[in-house]
């Protein structure tokens, strides 16, 4: 599905304010947990309910498997997996097996496809370019490389993939900034040797707070998707 023409599109939302984005600031959260309110959010911006949303969270220890995971990208057996308290998931996203846990920024954007003329394509760049500019404001110079993320130098750092589901995407970015690197010894992520990741406390010396780093992305996908970002209200969900 690499593009889409404006007449199969559904309607514009009529009750949802255009360009207006709910943000839920997470702190942890298991992979089920914000899989669950994910979709919950993405039938909301089906139904017109809101325009659009964007997830912020960290994830409990997990392994997620997309649909174009290879055969063998797994090297841990199950008990390895179960003794360092690390979950295996199946999902329905693009790419291949990555890992999440605490210390790396996890974004989910549901948002309806044709804020980007429906072409998933320039919405992955997009995506892509928020990342990018979230590394800049630490002097950091993100690039692309081909496969959907980002890398510094020759490494990459954030791990991108996304699902589309009648023209609303989830599942979205994993951005390291001090997770446990080791963890990624358990796979080959996204099919590249754990010796081709990096997180930003590597490239820095230190890593910057969490918080910082939400507050940065806010800002990128305001610039880059021409969007606003406000709070959702409490019990919206």
């Amino acid at each position: 599905m690499d593009a889409l023409s404006h007449k199969d599109l559904p309607p514009a939302p009529t009750r949802a304010r255009k360009n207006c984005i709910e943000l839920y600031n997470i702190t942890r959260v298991s992979y089920a947990d914000a899989l669950d309110l994910q979709l919950q959010l993405h039938a909301k911006c089906v139904a017109g309910e809101i325009f659009g949303a964007l997830m912020l969270l960290e994830h409990d220890p997990v392994i997620t498997k997309g649909v174009k995971t290879g055969p063998g990208n797994v090297l841990a057996s199950s008990q390895i997996l179960q003794n360092q308290g690390v979950e295996l998931v199946d999902t329905d996203r693009g790419g291949d097996v990555t890992y999440h846990g605490p210390g790396q920024l996890v974004g989910y954007p549901i948002f309806p496809i044709r804020r980007m003329g429906g072409d998933l394509h320039a919405y992955l760049r997009t995506l892509e370019q928020c990342i990018i500019d979230v590394l800049d404001e630490y002097d950091l110079e993100g690039h692309r490389n081909g496969p959907a993320g980002v890398w510094v130098g020759d490494r990459k750092v954030c791990s991108i993939g996304v699902a589309i589901r009648k023209w609303v995407t989830y599942h979205g970015f994993a951005l390291n900034i001090a997770p446990n690197m080791s963890h990624f010894n358990l796979i080959n992520p996204c099919g590249l040797a754990s010796s081709q990741l990096t997180s930003m406390k590597e490239l820095l010396g230190d890593a910057p707070s969490m918080d910082s780093v939400k507050a940065a992305c806010i800002r990128a996908f305001e610039r880059n998707f021409d969007v606003k970002i406000h709070p959702a209200e409490e019990g919206s969900v």
